[in-house]
């Protein structure tokens, strides 16, 4: 089995149709369809299910899927290490992210970590939260950072940073009559709200924050970032939930960010690391992230009144 049958298999996999997966691979069908025939033949397994309508993986074809992107994951990481090293790093950091952290927490650790040891490489890459754990496991990430602690046996969740959730407000809406806005109110109207498999850990939390008033949502709308999210909102569309620090680092001035009435609801990002003893070079990382206190992003007064 070669990379070339893996990367034709994983092509077929993802589009099931094999005349897209040519296009996609920039080769004929019939070649295709040969290569596939002949991995099936070395593998003594049928991976695809054929009809003259549809095509579907096998379980053994799904077992495959999963397996031949890990094994691309690993020669991409390869060829990364390879790179890093002819551009004169010394070591390599790969930093997970879920569920997306304030662009200004990330600024300063990655400024610190260039001024400390600039011939550390830090590599990011932008997860789901799912794909943080398996990545983490399977040790294609050394650390990562989410909105969720349910990592299973083999991980650590440790807390390391609190925002105020709030609500983002289209400006001139009736609900701005508030200072700080109660949930019931909030609820009453139509929210745009993030969607759960790309934003699997914040929705976590704030399906928790929703739970505790009794009403029927109506959801307007699901969206994969925090930049549609806010178009959507500023647009009237409905109302939408994100951490302090990300809506004012967006800085619409069509949104208005407003706290709920009461005890200030926290999101919690966490540091994810596997239970194995870290390297020195992991740990001066680690030990870069400053856990910030509850109250640090809160709003003074005047910010708290209006802040958009």
């Amino acid at each position: 089995m070669e990379l070339r049958h893996l990367r034709c298999f994983i092509a077929v996999a993802e589009e099931l149709h094999f005349a897209r997966a040519a296009a996609r691979l920039h080769i004929e069908q019939s070649p295709l369809s040969r290569i596939i025939k002949e991995l099936e033949y070395r593998l003594g397994v049928q991976l695809f299910e054929r009809t003259t309508r549809r095509t579907h993986l096998t379980w053994a074809g799904k077992v495959l899927l999963e397996e031949a992107r890990r094994v691309f994951a690993v020669v991409d990481q390869a060829k990364a290490s390879v790179k890093s090293a002819a551009a004169g790093y010394r070591g390599r950091i790969r930093v997970a992210l879920s569920d997306g952290i304030p662009q200004a927490r990330l600024a300063a650790l990655l400024a610190q970590c260039r001024e400390e040891e600039p011939e550390v490489e830090i590599c990011l890459s932008e997860v789901t939260f799912t794909e943080q754990v398996r990545g983490l496991n399977d040790d294609l990430f050394d650390i990562g950072f989410a909105q969720s602690d349910e990592v299973g046996a083999g991980l650590l969740a440790e807390p390391v940073w609190f925002d105020p959730l709030v609500v983002a407000v289209p400006a001139r809406h009736p609900l701005l009559t508030y200072r700080c806005i109660p949930l019931e109110e909030v609820v009453r109207y139509p929210l745009v709200l993030c969607d759960p498999q790309v934003c699997e850990g914040f929705w976590q939390q704030l399906q928790r924050v929703l739970s505790t008033v009794e009403a029927r949502l109506t959801i307007a709308d699901r969206v994969p970032t925090l930049d549609l999210l806010m178009a959507l909102v500023a647009a009237g569309y409905g109302l939408g939930f994100s951490s302090l620090a990300r809506i004012t680092e967006l800085n619409n001035p069509d949104v208005v960010a407003r706290q709920f009435a009461g005890s200030p609801a926290m999101l919690t990002t966490y540091l994810i690391q596997r239970e194995a003893e870290p390297s020195e070079q992991l740990r001066r990382f680690i030990d870069r992230i400053s856990p910030a206190e509850d109250q640090a992003l809160l709003p003074n007064q005047t910010q708290r009144e209006d802040i958009a």
